[in-house]
């Protein structure tokens, strides 16, 4: 699997990858588990690989959630449906 993902340089010298990119690939790696053990191409028993995808996904909602929390709230103001 091949994963380009952009890269942030913030100003403390750190690297930022965009949060959706993040939870993509977690879901992506889940999917590829479910489908190798559903197509017997791992050493995985399929009960391990289920957990294992579940937990990336919930990883990944986990992510969704947080970044969603962190958004500024919507000021009515700026609705163009009222007004």
């Amino acid at each position: 699997m091949n994963a380009l993902i952009p890269l942030v340089s913030a100003s403390d010298d750190r690297l930022l990858v965009p949060a959706e990119r993040v939870t993509a690939l977690l879901r992506g790696v889940a999917a590829g588990w479910l489908g190798a053990a559903e197509r017997g191409e791992t050493d995985l028993d399929p009960r391990t690989a289920l957990t294992l995808a579940r937990s990336l996904s919930d990883l990944a909602d986990q992510i969704d959630v947080e970044c969603i929390a962190f958004l500024p709230a919507r000021d009515d103001e700026d609705d163009p449906e009222e007004g």
